[in-house]
């Protein structure tokens, strides 16, 4: 425990594509951690994820920054920590490299798919739930609705197309995944080179925070 309390780290907290802050409610850490919630910017018109990147970067400051995203987060964190100085990336439910994604996804990008994904769909709350948090979370849906308030048409069609159309061969030594075996919006078997969290799903962040509890202080101080 001395190590996790030798320094004052800067946490900032990315949640996945639509939802809000209220994801981390459960993730308790020590006072030594810092936690700053980041909430999504709405994209300008036809806005690069570069540019994106540079404007969201501004709200990122201190020192020993730590800089944890979850799912579509996971991606955003990682280009930050292109342009910015890190202590330590942590990705949950995401993906390291643009082959860490599901097939049906890298075809889809040669394709410029995700011009024809139908983002109304997306906007009725139970098939947008389903899509974040994977299908799942069915019998509990309404459980849910309180984490998922970024429902912009403009914003999801962004998004999916971010995703989508996301280039990344490398990731850096101070990264760590983490990922649930269960997890079937990006599943486990595309995933390499990670901490596997046994029958979590898509939404572990939520219904494992005690795994993040117990273990993210020590994640954080390894060097």
């Amino acid at each position: 425990m001395s190590l996790i309390k030798e320094k004052i780290y800067e946490v900032y907290m990315m949640p996945g594509m639509a939802a809000n802050p209220l994801i981390f409610e459960r993730i308790i850490l020590p006072d030594n951690f810092k936690i700053n919630y980041l909430e999504w910017l709405m994209p300008l018109d036809n806005e690069k994820l570069d540019d994106y990147i540079f404007r969201f970067s501004k709200s990122i400051v201190g020192e020993n920054i730590v800089l944890i995203g979850v799912s579509f987060g996971g991606i955003i964190v990682q280009e930050i920590a292109k342009i910015k100085p890190v202590h330590k990336i942590i990705i949950i439910s995401s993906v390291k490299t643009s082959k860490e994604l599901p097939i049906l996804m890298q075809l889809g990008k040669n394709i410029g798919a995700y011009r024809f994904f139908p983002v109304n769909w997306l906007q009725n709350f139970e098939s947008l739930a389903q899509f974040v948090f994977g299908p799942s979370i069915k019998k509990k849906i309404e459980l849910y609705r309180k984490y998922l308030s970024v429902r912009d048409k403009k914003y999801l069609r962004w998004s999916i197309n971010k995703i989508t159309g996301w280039n990344n061969e490398k990731y850096p030594d101070n990264l760590i995944h983490i990922h649930g075996t269960h997890d079937l919006v990006f599943p486990s078997i595309y995933i390499k080179d990670a901490i596997f969290i046994k029958k979590a799903t898509h939404a572990m962040i939520l219904v494992n925070a005690k795994w993040f509890n117990d273990n993210l202080p020590d994640l954080i101080c390894k060097n």
